[in-house]
């Protein structure tokens, strides 16, 4: 009788302890976005935190289509495009005092047009799914391509349009002059977004957005239109895309038809499934990782979108839940309190298996800068370290840390599995 009575006061107990940890993981990650302008100071990494606070907006939103809804879309970019330039215009209206629109109300505006032409391209695009679903975004994307040249008068033509968030009207005396000052602004909307997106997938709608990914003849059966439940998410996606794009557009003071591109609905693409699909934290981890690697490689190799194609592989290849996922597959570990078991053979592992991508990266590096450097420069310096490509040396030195590294991982890799796997045992019970 009393094992009944306190059943539910146990049940609660939990309920309660889960909600407690969840709002004190957002209210840690208030924090940390808070926190972030004050520990790192410089002009570069400011600008490089505010690419990546647009792209977690942006791949949140994607993966409201693809993780919760499973609809593969080539074209996310046209709404994230297209709520930029409204955005783009709007502030520029407003600094020649046409409209009295602040700079913070400007994502809302770029949400707002992202979420219009969502309902126009999603009333008829969600009525398939799969790849006819994918096509359709994908003849939208092309369709909007070429619009951005025959509507230049929006578009700018392939110069783009042009603004000054300066210009704007003041609210409460906040000027927006300065990175760090969009920042916080850039900040404010990535939590609010992420809030407004992580309760939407808590709602019936976004429950039921699961199971038509999953199953959709079952979603009917139990009398929800699967047609009705993508429109919904669909439409839910463009608005928080277009949000990303009136971001953007205050953040660069700049808009091209390049936006709105297949470039950039790929890059969302590879931001979400290196993060994982199959988590709400996922994309976060993947449009961080993919900015960081996009801004630091770029800098210092013209190879830079190789690199990012082979993560893309590795990643779909051989950890298809994408680095939130191996997180995850790590939290029975966590609980038992074995992660530290886990030390000694990931660093082993992971030390041989950076030895083999050094000589793989030395000789594509070697490789590219014999064909396409210029002849008079003799040596180039990879790992601050001057290397002749064009002689017999390097070319040895590369091979050998690949053949070493490679035989050194297998054999470290199994014995790190099996850590793992001990590691994850179920704790004996008494």
């Amino acid at each position: 009788m009393s094992t009944v009575s306190t059943r539910p006061i146990a049940v609660a107990g939990v309920a309660r302890a889960a909600r407690v940890r969840r709002y004190g993981i957002w209210l840690a990650a208030a924090v940390v976005l808070l926190a972030l302008p004050q520990l790192i100071r410089t002009g570069t990494a400011i600008a490089i935190m505010n690419q990546m606070g647009i792209a977690v907006v942006f791949a949140l939103s994607f993966n409201m289509l693809l993780g919760q809804g499973g609809m593969l879309s080539f074209g996310h970019a046209v709404y994230f495009g297209l709520g930029g330039f409204i955005a783009a215009h709007v502030l520029n209206l407003a600094g020649r005092g046409t409209l009295w629109i602040p700079v913070p109300v400007l994502p809302l505006v770029g949400g707002l047009g992202g979420l219009a032409f969502a309902i126009l391209f999603g009333s008829f695009s969600t009525r398939r799914a799969g790849t006819v679903f994918a096509m359709i975004s994908l003849g939208v994307a092309e369709l909007m391509a070429a619009s951005s040249l025959i509507f230049d008068r929006f578009f700018g033509g392939e110069e783009g349009i042009t603004t000054n968030r300066s210009k704007a009207p003041l609210l409460l005396g906040l000027e927006f002059t300065r990175d760090r000052q969009v920042y916080y602004l850039i900040a404010f909307w990535l939590f609010v977004s992420a809030i407004a997106m992580y309760a939407f997938s808590r709602t019936p709608v976004g429950r039921m957005a699961n199971a038509v990914r999953d199953n959709p003849e079952r979603a009917e059966f139990v009398g929800y239109s699967q047609n009705r439940v993508r429109f919904v998410s669909f439409c839910a996606a463009g608005f928080f895309a277009g949000i990303a794009g009136g971001l953007f557009a205050v953040n660069y003071e700049i808009l091209t038809a390049e936006n709105m591109g297949l470039n950039a609905s790929g890059a969302v693409l590879l931001m979400t499934y290196i993060g994982g699909i199959g988590s709400f934290v996922g994309p976060v981890i993947g449009a961080v990782v993919f900015t960081f690697l996009q801004s630091m490689l770029s800098d210092y190799t013209g190879m830079w979108l190789l690199y990012l194609g082979i993560l893309f592989l590795a990643t779909v290849l051989f950890v298809p839940m994408g680095l939130a996922g191996v997180l995850m597959l790590h939290a029975p570990a966590w609980r038992a309190r074995r992660i530290g078991r886990l030390v000694g053979p990931y660093l082993v592992t992971g030390a041989l298996a950076l030895v083999a991508a050094v000589g793989i990266i030395g000789i594509l590096e070697m490789i590219h800068f014999v064909v396409a450097a210029d002849t008079t420069r003799p040596t180039r310096r990879l790992f601050w370290v001057a290397v002749a490509p064009r002689t017999l040396t390097p070319w040895l030195g590369f091979a050998a840390l690949v053949v070493a590294g490679a035989l050194g991982a297998r054999w470290a890799a199994p014995r790190a599995a099996a850590a793992f796997t001990e590691a994850s045992r179920p704790a004996a019970t008494s």
